[in-house]
């Protein structure tokens, strides 16, 4: 038997091998990379449409179907939901639907239940989940960890300087999970000690897109 031999073809398939195992790395990492980049396209141009009052009328001409001839993904898909509370506490977070026009943004394939804070997509799969929160300081604030919890999917950690200044603290996070039938309910925990914070209710809020 040829030892050099077997060395030799050993050392062939662990190089293949290798390349092979970061051939697969690479081509996971820039899928995650894709959907993350067509989530957040899809957040910001809902959230510009909604910020803005002159597209209030375009976006409000959803067809019964949810498509908008305007918009590059389908709306029934898609779900926003604004901060209805600007508390800093530990609590279930309420969130509101943003109305507009003849319809609101929670589209078709979502059920939002307001009485029980609680968002749930209507079939199972794979979704970009997004939160972005935008808070401020009202009068000479402590230091804190803030992190808020959406169901066991995504947690949103946002390290609160001390500061006595107005100038918001911001913070995006997002993530692509698999959801079965559950409702999602957020939760927001908080330092003991941390007060004078203010979550600002405009500017926050969490999305739902269906990437599968």
């Amino acid at each position: 038997m040829d030892v050099e031999s077997l060395q030799k073809s050993g050392r062939r398939r662990s190089g293949c091998l290798d390349a092979f195992v970061i051939a697969s790395i690479t081509f996971l990492f820039v899928a995650v990379a894709a959907v993350a980049v067509v989530g957040t396209m899809a957040v910001m141009e809902l959230r510009s449409k909604l910020d803005s009052p002159t597209q209030f009328k375009q976006v409000g001409t959803l067809h019964p179907t949810g498509d908008s001839p305007s918009s590059g993904y389908k709306m029934q898909n898609f779900v926003y939901l604004q901060a209805a509370s600007g508390k800093v506490t530990n609590f279930t977070m309420p969130w509101a639907r943003v109305d507009y026009g003849a319809g609101d943004s929670v589209g078709s394939n979502f059920v939002f239940d307001s009485d029980q804070h609680s968002l749930k997509p209507r079939k199972a799969g794979s979704y970009f989940i997004y939160i972005d929160l935008n808070l401020t300081c009202t009068f000479r604030c402590k230091a804190g960890l803030l992190r808020v919890m959406v169901g066991d999917k995504l947690t949103c950690e946002v390290e609160l300087p001390e500061k006595a200044d107005e100038i918001p603290v911001s913070k995006k996070c997002w993530t692509v999970s698999l959801v079965q039938d559950q409702g999602l309910v957020t939760k927001m925990t908080v330092p003991e000690g941390l007060q004078n914070w203010r979550l600002e209710m405009n500017s926050s809020g969490l999305g739902m897109f269906h990437v599968d």
